[in-house]
Protein backbone atom coordinates (compact mmCIF):
# COMPACT_ATOMS: atom_id res chain seq x y z
CA UNK A 1 0.00 0.00 0.00
CA UNK A 2 2.82 2.37 0.92
CA UNK A 3 4.56 1.50 -2.35
CA UNK A 4 1.44 2.41 -4.36
CA UNK A 5 1.04 5.64 -2.41
CA UNK A 6 4.69 6.53 -2.99
CA UNK A 7 4.32 5.79 -6.70
CA UNK A 8 1.23 8.02 -6.95
CA UNK A 9 2.91 10.86 -5.08
CA UNK A 10 5.97 10.70 -7.34
CA UNK A 11 3.78 10.74 -10.44
CA UNK A 12 1.76 13.68 -9.13
CA UNK A 13 4.95 15.60 -8.35
CA UNK A 14 6.25 14.96 -11.88
CA UNK A 15 2.97 16.16 -13.40
CA UNK A 16 2.97 19.15 -11.07
CA UNK A 17 6.39 20.17 -12.38
CA UNK A 18 5.00 20.04 -15.93
CA UNK A 19 2.02 22.20 -14.98
CA UNK A 20 4.00 24.68 -12.88
CA UNK A 21 5.16 26.94 -15.77
CA UNK A 22 1.55 27.34 -16.97
CA UNK A 23 0.34 28.16 -13.46
CA UNK A 24 3.16 30.69 -12.93
CA UNK A 25 2.48 32.45 -16.25
CA UNK A 26 -1.30 32.68 -15.77
CA UNK A 27 -1.05 33.71 -12.11
CA UNK A 28 1.73 36.19 -12.84
CA UNK A 29 -0.19 38.01 -15.55
CA UNK A 30 -3.40 37.93 -13.51
CA UNK A 31 -1.76 39.43 -10.43
CA UNK A 32 0.97 41.74 -11.77
CA UNK A 33 -0.33 42.80 -15.19
CA UNK A 34 -4.12 42.71 -14.97
CA UNK A 35 -3.96 43.35 -11.22
CA UNK A 36 -7.33 41.74 -10.67
CA UNK A 37 -8.47 38.94 -8.38
CA UNK A 38 -8.86 35.53 -9.97
CA UNK A 39 -12.51 35.04 -10.94
CA UNK A 40 -14.09 31.97 -9.32
CA UNK A 41 -10.90 31.19 -7.42
CA UNK A 42 -12.31 27.99 -5.92
CA UNK A 43 -13.34 26.73 -9.35
CA UNK A 44 -9.89 27.50 -10.77
CA UNK A 45 -8.17 25.64 -7.94
CA UNK A 46 -10.53 22.67 -8.29
CA UNK A 47 -9.96 22.56 -12.03
CA UNK A 48 -6.19 22.73 -11.59
CA UNK A 49 -6.28 19.79 -9.18
CA UNK A 50 -8.43 17.79 -11.61
CA UNK A 51 -6.01 18.61 -14.44
CA UNK A 52 -3.13 17.44 -12.25
CA UNK A 53 -4.76 14.07 -11.58
CA UNK A 54 -5.96 13.76 -15.17
CA UNK A 55 -2.52 14.47 -16.60
CA UNK A 56 -0.97 11.95 -14.22
CA UNK A 57 -3.40 9.22 -15.24
CA UNK A 58 -3.08 10.13 -18.91
CA UNK A 59 0.72 9.92 -18.89
CA UNK A 60 0.58 6.62 -17.04
CA UNK A 61 -1.91 5.32 -19.61
CA UNK A 62 0.47 6.23 -22.43
CA UNK A 63 3.38 4.50 -20.72
CA UNK A 64 1.40 1.39 -19.79
CA UNK A 65 -0.90 0.97 -22.78
CA UNK A 66 -0.56 3.00 -25.96
CA UNK A 67 3.23 3.03 -26.36
CA UNK A 68 3.67 -0.71 -25.72
CA UNK A 69 0.78 -1.77 -27.96
CA UNK A 70 2.00 0.49 -30.78
CA UNK A 71 5.51 -0.92 -30.60
CA UNK A 72 4.32 -4.52 -30.25
CA UNK A 73 2.01 -4.25 -33.28
CA UNK A 74 4.78 -2.69 -35.35
CA UNK A 75 7.13 -5.50 -34.36
CA UNK A 76 4.50 -8.13 -35.14
CA UNK A 77 3.81 -6.69 -38.60
CA UNK A 78 7.53 -6.41 -39.37
CA UNK A 79 8.15 -10.03 -38.35
CA UNK A 80 5.10 -11.18 -40.30
CA UNK A 81 6.74 -9.71 -43.38
CA UNK A 82 3.51 -8.46 -44.94
CA UNK A 83 4.14 -4.97 -46.27
CA UNK A 84 0.59 -4.69 -47.64
CA UNK A 85 -1.05 -5.37 -44.27
CA UNK A 86 1.37 -3.02 -42.54
CA UNK A 87 0.44 -0.21 -44.94
CA UNK A 88 -3.28 -0.98 -44.59
CA UNK A 89 -2.93 -0.88 -40.81
CA UNK A 90 -1.01 2.41 -41.01
CA UNK A 91 -3.75 4.03 -43.10
CA UNK A 92 -6.51 2.68 -40.85
CA UNK A 93 -4.70 3.89 -37.73
CA UNK A 94 -4.26 7.42 -39.08
CA UNK A 95 -7.81 7.62 -40.42
CA UNK A 96 -9.61 6.23 -37.37
CA UNK A 97 -7.75 8.28 -34.77
CA UNK A 98 -8.30 11.49 -36.76
CA UNK A 99 -11.92 11.22 -37.84
CA UNK A 100 -13.06 11.08 -34.21
CA UNK A 101 -10.69 13.80 -32.97
CA UNK A 102 -12.78 16.31 -30.94
CA UNK A 103 -10.60 19.27 -31.96
CA UNK A 104 -11.12 18.47 -35.66
CA UNK A 105 -14.88 18.11 -35.16
CA UNK A 106 -14.98 21.51 -33.46
CA UNK A 107 -12.90 23.21 -36.16
CA UNK A 108 -14.97 21.68 -38.96
CA UNK A 109 -18.24 22.77 -37.32
CA UNK A 110 -16.97 26.29 -36.73
CA UNK A 111 -15.70 26.53 -40.31
CA UNK A 112 -19.09 25.45 -41.63
CA UNK A 113 -20.89 28.04 -39.47
CA UNK A 114 -18.59 30.85 -40.62
CA UNK A 115 -18.87 29.80 -44.27
CA UNK A 116 -22.66 29.88 -44.00
CA UNK A 117 -22.61 33.33 -42.37
CA UNK A 118 -20.33 34.59 -45.14
CA UNK A 119 -22.77 33.35 -47.79
CA UNK A 120 -20.45 30.67 -49.13
CA UNK A 121 -22.85 27.93 -48.07
CA UNK A 122 -26.59 27.64 -47.75
CA UNK A 123 -27.78 28.49 -44.25
CA UNK A 124 -29.24 25.04 -43.76
CA UNK A 125 -28.13 22.40 -41.31
CA UNK A 126 -27.79 19.86 -44.12
CA UNK A 127 -25.42 22.03 -46.15
CA UNK A 128 -23.32 22.88 -43.11
CA UNK A 129 -23.14 19.27 -41.93
CA UNK A 130 -22.15 18.14 -45.42
CA UNK A 131 -19.37 20.75 -45.58
CA UNK A 132 -18.12 19.91 -42.09
CA UNK A 133 -18.18 16.17 -42.80
CA UNK A 134 -16.30 16.66 -46.06
CA UNK A 135 -13.69 18.68 -44.22
CA UNK A 136 -13.31 16.04 -41.50
CA UNK A 137 -13.02 13.14 -43.91
CA UNK A 138 -10.57 15.04 -46.11
CA UNK A 139 -8.32 15.51 -43.09
CA UNK A 140 -8.78 11.93 -41.88
CA UNK A 141 -7.97 10.45 -45.31
CA UNK A 142 -4.93 12.71 -45.61
CA UNK A 143 -3.62 11.63 -42.20
CA UNK A 144 -4.12 7.99 -43.15
CA UNK A 145 -2.12 8.52 -46.32
CA UNK A 146 0.48 10.54 -44.40
CA UNK A 147 1.10 7.71 -41.94
CA UNK A 148 1.26 5.26 -44.85
CA UNK A 149 3.87 7.38 -46.62
CA UNK A 150 5.81 7.74 -43.37
CA UNK A 151 5.85 3.99 -42.80
CA UNK A 152 6.90 3.40 -46.41
CA UNK A 153 9.72 5.88 -45.86
CA UNK A 154 10.95 3.84 -42.89
CA UNK A 155 10.77 0.62 -44.90
CA UNK A 156 12.60 2.08 -47.90
CA UNK A 157 15.02 4.28 -45.97
CA UNK A 158 14.07 7.46 -47.83
CA UNK A 159 15.56 10.71 -46.41
CA UNK A 160 12.83 12.56 -44.55
CA UNK A 161 14.09 16.05 -45.34
CA UNK A 162 13.42 15.77 -49.06
CA UNK A 163 9.86 14.57 -48.52
CA UNK A 164 9.12 17.33 -46.02
CA UNK A 165 10.66 20.07 -48.18
CA UNK A 166 8.80 18.80 -51.24
CA UNK A 167 5.54 18.70 -49.30
CA UNK A 168 5.85 22.26 -48.07
CA UNK A 169 6.68 23.45 -51.58
CA UNK A 170 3.35 21.96 -52.65
CA UNK A 171 1.64 23.68 -49.71
CA UNK A 172 3.06 27.06 -50.69
CA UNK A 173 2.08 26.62 -54.34
CA UNK A 174 -1.45 25.57 -53.41
CA UNK A 175 -1.94 28.67 -51.27
CA UNK A 176 -1.55 30.67 -54.49
CA UNK A 177 -4.57 29.05 -56.12
CA UNK A 178 -6.70 27.96 -53.17
CA UNK A 179 -9.65 30.14 -52.11
CA UNK A 180 -8.70 32.58 -49.37
CA UNK A 181 -11.56 31.25 -47.24
CA UNK A 182 -9.95 27.80 -46.97
CA UNK A 183 -6.25 28.61 -46.52
CA UNK A 184 -6.44 29.43 -42.81
CA UNK A 185 -8.64 26.43 -42.13
CA UNK A 186 -6.15 24.22 -43.98
CA UNK A 187 -3.25 25.37 -41.82
CA UNK A 188 -5.28 24.90 -38.64
CA UNK A 189 -6.28 21.42 -39.80
CA UNK A 190 -2.62 20.47 -39.87
CA UNK A 191 -2.39 21.33 -36.20
CA UNK A 192 -5.51 19.62 -34.87
CA UNK A 193 -4.45 16.28 -36.35
CA UNK A 194 -1.71 15.88 -33.75
CA UNK A 195 -4.15 14.59 -31.14
CA UNK A 196 -3.52 12.96 -27.79
CA UNK A 197 -4.22 9.51 -29.22
CA UNK A 198 -2.66 9.83 -32.65
CA UNK A 199 0.72 11.11 -31.47
CA UNK A 200 1.64 8.31 -29.02
CA UNK A 201 0.33 5.51 -31.23
CA UNK A 202 1.97 6.78 -34.40
CA UNK A 203 5.25 7.55 -32.63
CA UNK A 204 5.28 4.08 -31.09
CA UNK A 205 4.56 2.59 -34.52
CA UNK A 206 7.50 4.41 -36.10
CA UNK A 207 9.93 3.60 -33.30
CA UNK A 208 8.81 -0.03 -33.21
CA UNK A 209 9.34 -0.43 -36.95
CA UNK A 210 12.74 1.25 -36.93
CA UNK A 211 13.81 -0.92 -34.00
CA UNK A 212 12.71 -4.15 -35.66
CA UNK A 213 13.94 -3.59 -39.23
CA UNK A 214 17.62 -4.35 -39.69
CA UNK A 215 19.70 -1.37 -40.74
CA UNK A 216 17.30 1.25 -39.34
CA UNK A 217 18.20 3.63 -36.55
CA UNK A 218 15.25 4.30 -34.19
CA UNK A 219 16.53 7.80 -33.45
CA UNK A 220 16.89 8.73 -37.12
CA UNK A 221 14.21 6.64 -38.80
CA UNK A 222 11.71 6.10 -35.98
CA UNK A 223 10.48 9.68 -35.75
CA UNK A 224 8.97 12.01 -38.35
CA UNK A 225 5.58 10.38 -38.88
CA UNK A 226 3.82 13.21 -37.05
CA UNK A 227 5.37 15.71 -39.47
CA UNK A 228 3.63 13.95 -42.35
CA UNK A 229 0.39 13.86 -40.35
CA UNK A 230 0.54 17.67 -40.07
CA UNK A 231 1.66 18.30 -43.65
CA UNK A 232 -0.74 16.36 -45.84
CA UNK A 233 -3.96 17.71 -44.25
CA UNK A 234 -3.01 21.22 -45.39
CA UNK A 235 -2.71 20.00 -48.97
CA UNK A 236 -5.92 17.97 -48.87
CA UNK A 237 -8.02 20.68 -47.21
CA UNK A 238 -6.91 23.28 -49.75
CA UNK A 239 -7.76 20.76 -52.47
CA UNK A 240 -11.17 20.29 -50.84
CA UNK A 241 -11.66 24.06 -50.84
CA UNK A 242 -10.79 24.27 -54.53
CA UNK A 243 -13.30 21.49 -55.23
CA UNK A 244 -16.07 23.23 -53.23
CA UNK A 245 -15.44 26.93 -53.94
CA UNK A 246 -13.30 26.85 -57.09
CA UNK A 247 -9.84 28.26 -57.73
CA UNK A 248 -9.06 31.42 -55.80
CA UNK A 249 -5.95 33.52 -56.04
Amino acid sequence: MSTSRSWLINKLIASGKDLLPIIVVVAGFQIFVLQQPVPDFLGVVTGTVLVLFGLTLFMQGLESGLFPIGESMATAFARKGSVLWLLVFSFALGFSTTVAEPALIAVAKEAADIAAQAGLLEKSSEAQESYASGLRYSVAISVGLAITVGVLRILKGWPIQYLIIGGYVVVVLMTLIAPEEIVGIAFDSGGVTTSTVTVPLVTALGVGLATTIRGRNPMIDGFGLIAFASLLPMIFVMGYGIFIFGIGG
